[in-house]
């Protein structure tokens, strides 16, 4: 068989303050790397922190708030950009040590952003992942991403790739990335609760791969250091105010075999989590269930996929 080491960071981002995450980002990986880990999985939107006032500051949603437009202000003028300069020592390190970094991000695109899950490759460029369908009161803040950032890392021992949140419960999302074959998938989550936990080992029993459901451990608090890292905003902080309760995002994360079982799973607080896995054991999954093969019916369902750009304008010089 051959063995990987793995791990994920369960870690507080520094919300909104992307240079100072990703300086903290660097520094835990870098600790997980010499732990001996050869693939490091983040959550989503490590980089910038999940926006947890969508869902629990009362009003956040309403037209023309305050305080969500100067969050949302405030995001566009933190967040990364393609072949940013900001992101080289997450760059850097994986190409010292030879490890695959996987991390969450807001990315700006023009003016608008996106929920991306950037995988850092030794000697490649980034791989990207853009959310395809933010969920819910999300898409007060993210852009739509396309089928041209659905792709795998093809390494030696395996190929890697990710999927964020939700997209876990689209099906012809999971048949695409299944196609793909990955041997390691990344599900990145905001935290790992019960529901997002059973869509996690779904996805490695159905699509027979290993899966590192990674998620952050996030409060209140952390949303008002890093709005005051940021130079503060007085409607912006009395939106993060309102929020009740204080731990709103509490880890759970964990790493699962193709078989559905929970090798080793996080607790609430801050810790990462190692495996030694066995890719062999995708091959004995494969013996009963292959979904992308003799368990599909490609007489009978067809999917295609358009892995084209959609930047939505084209410029040309004739008519």
């Amino acid at each position: 068989m051959t063995t990987l080491k793995v791990a994920i960071v369960q870690a507080a981002p520094i919300p909104l303050a992307i240079d100072d995450g990703i300086e903290k980002a660097v520094r835990l990986a870098c600790d997980a790397v010499e732990g001996g880990a050869q693939l490091v999985a983040f959550g989503e939107t490590f980089l910038g922190g999940y926006p947890l006032w969508l869902d629990e500051a009362p009003g956040a949603a309403l037209w023309d708030h305050p305080g969500t437009k100067a969050l949302h202000r405030i995001m566009l003028e933190q967040a990364v950009v393609a072949n940013n300069e900001r992101l080289l020592p997450l760059q850097e390190l994986a190409d010292e040590s030879g490890a695959v970094l996987s991390i969450g991000a807001h990315e700006r695109s023009r003016q608008s952003l996106y929920n991306n899950q950037m995988t850092f490759r030794p000697g490649l460029p980034v791989l990207d992942h853009r959310k395809l369908v933010p969920t819910h009161g999300e898409r007060l803040i993210w852009m739509r991403g396309d089928g041209s950032t659905l792709g795998v890392h093809q390494a030696e021992r395996g190929n890697i790739g990710s999927l964020i949140c939700w997209e876990h419960w689209m099906p012809l999302a999971r048949a695409a990335m299944h196609n793909l074959g990955e041997s390691v998938h990344v599900a990145a989550w905001p935290t790992v609760r019960e529901e997002y936990a059973l869509a996690s080992r779904h996805y490695a029993m159905e699509g027979r791969s290993f899966v590192l459901a990674a998620g952050l451990v996030q409060a209140k608090d952390d949303l008002l250091d890093g709005l005051e890292r940021v130079g503060g905003d007085v409607a912006a902080k009395e939106l993060i105010e309102a929020i009740e309760g204080d731990a709103l995002n509490r880890g759970g994360s964990m790493i699962i075999a193709p078989d559905a079982r929970i090798v080793v799973q996080a607790g609430e607080g801050e810790e990462t989590l190692f495996a030694d896995i066995e890719l062999g054991e995708i091959g004995q999954g494969l013996a009963s269930l292959d979904t992308d093969g003799h368990y599909s019916r490609p007489d009978v369902f067809e999917l295609q996929i358009d892995t084209r750009a959609k930047d939505g304008i084209l410029w040309s010089s004739t008519l």
